[in-house]
């Protein structure tokens, strides 16, 4: 797990030696399920460090108050929404253990797959939830608990709204990774975010040491409730994304 270590300590993360062996065992589970179905297309030892591992973490530079919590350990209410193979909900996991984090995954094999890792890395406060986002932000269990919602590659930013403001709590934050080009996706995203009670805050560009991985964190702020009726049945806010008329 060196390039790892290395990429965590240029961006200033908080990778400890005593996280490597987390890391190491989570790729070997990868790579076990791997080859019973498709979790990632990346399986390099290396690439897995950097563009998995390491391009996780980032989230938590989206904000200064952010990566002070996760080095304090303060409890912390996190979703990752369309957790896929964990990323990044499980490597922020693994370096903040005080954080409580549900990965949300409609995919079955999937959660089957998260349910494993977190049980083998012995990480407690992880719930697994076999459901769609938009049917998650309408259950009471989920809707505005909490404090970080988290999502990578998951869908265009107008669509992506609808999936994660109706989680995030008043005052917490959404962090979308997204690659290098998001300017008009975020202009394309304005009113569906403003609808759905947040604002963006920032747009942050972010290099992956040791990868020519484009990313950028769209930090958006829950700054007023969710209009009860978001998010829509599922499948909707993929077909038809709110946008201004």
């Amino acid at each position: 797990m060196d390039k790892l270590l290395r990429a965590t300590h240029e961006l200033k993360l908080p990778v400890r030696e005593q996280h490597l062996p987390l890391f190491r065992r989570y790729y070997e589970l990868l790579l076990e399920w791997n080859e019973r179905f498709n979790l990632t297309a990346v399986t390099d030892e290396e690439l897995v460090q950097v563009r998995h591992f390491a391009d996780s973490l980032t989230c938590l530079l989206a904000t200064p108050a952010l990566m002070a919590a996760a080095q304090k350990g303060s409890t912390c209410r996190l979703v990752d929404v369309g957790a896929g193979a964990g990323f990044p909900g499980l490597p922020i996991k693994i370096i903040w253990p005080q954080s409580a984090l549900t990965l949300l995954e409609s995919v079955g094999k999937k959660c089957a797959f998260l349910a494993e890792v977190a049980s083998d890395l012995g990480l407690t406060g992880v719930e697994v939830v076999n459901a769609r986002a938009e049917e998650a932000g309408q259950d009471a269990a989920h809707r505005e608990r909490y404090d970080v919602v988290l999502a990578r590659a998951v869908a265009d930013l107008p669509v992506l709204a609808e999936y994660c403001l109706p989680l995030a709590r008043l005052q917490g934050l959404v962090i979308a990774q997204k690659g290098d080009d998001v300017a008009e996706e975020v202009v394309r995203a304005e009113h569906a975010v403003r609808l759905l009670g947040g604002a963006v805050e920032r747009v942050q560009s972010v290099e992956v040491p040791g990868t020519a991985l484009p990313r950028t964190l769209v930090v958006i702020r829950k700054e007023s409730l969710t209009p009860a009726q978001y998010p829509r049945r599922p499948g909707v806010p993929a077909r038809r994304p709110l946008r201004e008329h």
